[in-house]
């Protein structure tokens, strides 16, 4: 156990006080990730994999706690300067939104991931915005919406665009800011409140696109946008489920109708391939998620799938569908990761993906080929075998029913939106994985079915273990297995070429493994683990970050 302890650089405090840079242009993006943090992967990739590697195996003993600052959401915080250094004038505050002001809603955990540019760090929590000296943790300033209401289950961050942020609100803008000042440009609306739509992922941006995804539970078309980051105008929208009559898959629903209340939102963003120019994302169930109704039985697509979208045209280029007639609310909005590795004896350009349901998928990303599927979860137990595309085949036994029924992996899956990891020192793609056992109840018999997530009851009767799972994209086996007694993983991986995998154990601490073998070489007691650890590089030392609820911690060799 390495105890935390604060430490001190031989600059002066004037450090702290650089001037921010000038953001990251659209060619910056393009570049693997090393030694900033630019967008919400870290890279286009989806790899969360850094080249940076002066904490390694043999130096990661010495990590210790440079600066860590607890943050206050609203219009009200207290004084800034509340990071290492102390006292200091507040922080700038900067108020916008459609509300009165008169509605606080919750979600005070940073679940997002930082952008780290510059020496600054931006970063979200549902509703507000932050820029902190990535040096000290001073607050520069801070950014607050006025809400209307929607859901704050959390906001996973910012994209930037130059000089420019964007981060979505929960009830459903796009907004623009400047980041330097935190000064608000413009703000757009990019889905209905009142359909029950709520905002939370992190904006990507692409060249001159921000693309934008959205999420609902009740029963709502899904749906992918593109804006222009100079005017907020709306470029396409792409919908994730057939919307009018000779839609690709509106055979695999029993209406019209009930595809355009299909679901299959875009909970998290995706990775993007700038050789075919291809943005591939995950979507979410279809609704009504636990009672077939009026969807029929058919395939429900492109629920549960990834989809590979042209970035410029906003038309879909291929799909696969690792959930076929999901009924476990089991969304496919994991983070995809793009490597280009061998396969069989021959380079390939891939993608790799663990869902929701327990299984792994190693697909071609150009084509959409399935080329491995397997199931990695130790209990999964919901499918049948696999269909005639390499997807698992629905086993309506394991619907909900009055009765019961025993499935594993639970609603929340052996991985949730969690971001993973991939190393290519190592070839081997990172996961948690959780094994849980639920019985599923039909509660409701009314053969039209619940809206959104209704109808069913369930009741958690069991686990097989939480687990740090490293698996081998070649075959989808899994290598080795990291037993937490938490909910490990917590909010995330980061993978190093220092030999290092990053993860929060479910129990309060973080965690530096080795990524060849899992084995723990360090940790520290810090709390609940909310999002992924990021690095990144700065006045020659080599920073961690990570966050735990509203506070935000950063480690440094001593």
């Amino acid at each position: 156990m390495k105890l935390i302890r604060f430490f001190s650089f031989g600059f002066c405090f004037a450090a702290a006080l650089f001037a921010q840079g000038d953001g990251i242009s659209p060619s910056e993006l393009l570049k693997p990730l090393k030694d900033s943090w630019p967008t919400y992967n870290g890279d286009y990739s989806g790899r969360r994999y850094s080249a940076l590697k002066a904490i390694n195996t043999s130096t990661v003993k010495n990590l210790s706690l440079a600066w860590s600052i607890r943050l206050t959401p609203g219009a009200n915080p207290p004084a800034g300067g509340r990071g290492r250094f102390g006292g200091g004038q507040p922080a700038k505050l900067i108020t916008g939104g459609e509300g009165t002001g008169e509605l606080m809603a919750g979600g005070v955990s940073i679940k997002a991931s930082l952008l780290a540019v510059d020496g600054t760090l931006y970063f979200t929590m549902p509703d507000n915005a932050w820029a902190v000296d990535a040096r000290d943790g001073r607050e520069l300033w801070h950014y607050y919406w006025k809400t209307r209401g929607g859901t704050h289950i959390g906001n996973r961050g910012l994209a930037m665009w130059n000089n420019y942020l964007y981060m979505e609100t929960p009830d459903n803008y796009l907004v623009s800011l400047d980041a330097k000042t935190g000064k608000e440009r413009w703000h757009k609306t990019i889905a209905d409140l009142d359909q029950g739509y709520f905002s939370t992922p992190a904006p990507i941006v692409v060249g001159n696109h921000v693309l934008v995804g959205t999420g609902n539970d009740i029963d709502s078309p899904g749906f992918l946008q593109s804006f222009d980051p100079e005017t907020g105008e709306l470029q396409w929208k792409f919908y994730t489920v057939p919307m009018k009559a000779g839609d690709p898959g509106l055979d695999t629903w029993a209406s019209l109708d009930a595809a355009r209340h299909g679901g299959a939102q875009t909970w998290i963003p995706g990775a993007y391939d700038p050789e075919t120019k291809l943005y591939i994302i995950g979507t979410g169930n279809p609704t009504p998620a636990y009672t077939t109704g009026k969807r029929g039985e058919g395939d429900n697509l492109f629920t549960c799938s990834l989809v590979a979208i042209h970035v410029d045209t906003g038309k879909m280029a291929w799909y696969f569908q690792t959930s076929p007639h999901d009924m476990h609310d089991y969304d496919s909005a994991q983070t995809p990761i793009l490597v280009d590795a061998p396969f069989n004896g021959k380079m390939r350009k891939l993608v790799l993906t663990a869902a929701r349901n327990g299984y792994f998928f190693t697909l071609d990303r150009v084509t959409g080929e399935r080329l491995v599927t397997s199931k990695y979860g130790l209990l999964t137990n919901w499918a049948k075998g696999l269909n005639k595309f390499g997807g698992p085949e629905h086993d309506p036994t394991k619907d909900p029913t009055v009765g019961g029924a025993l499935v594993s992996p639970t609603s929340d899956g052996t991985v949730n939106w969690e971001p993973p990891a991939y190393s290519p020192d190592t070839g081997l793609f990172y996961v948690p994985e959780g094994n849980g056992y639920s019985l599923f109840y039909l509660t409701d018999l009314d053969p039209r079915g619940s809206m959104g997530l209704g109808g069913k009851e369930e009741v958690n009767v069991g686990t097989g273990g939480n687990y740090l799972s490293a698996i081998d994209y070649r075959n989808g086996k899994v290598v080795w297995r990291h037993r937490y007694y938490g909910n490990g993983g917590g909010g995330g991986l980061l993978a190093t070429a220092g030999g290092l995998l990053l993860a929060g154990d479910g129990m309060g601490s973080l965690v530096a493994h080795d990524a060849k073998t899992g084995k723990p070489l360090w940790n520290t007691r810090i709390g609940n683990i909310t999002n992924a650890p990021q690095t990144f590089l700065l006045d020659g030392h080599q920073y961690v970050t990570v966050a735990t609820g509203d506070t935000l911690w950063a480690f440094v060799l001593n």
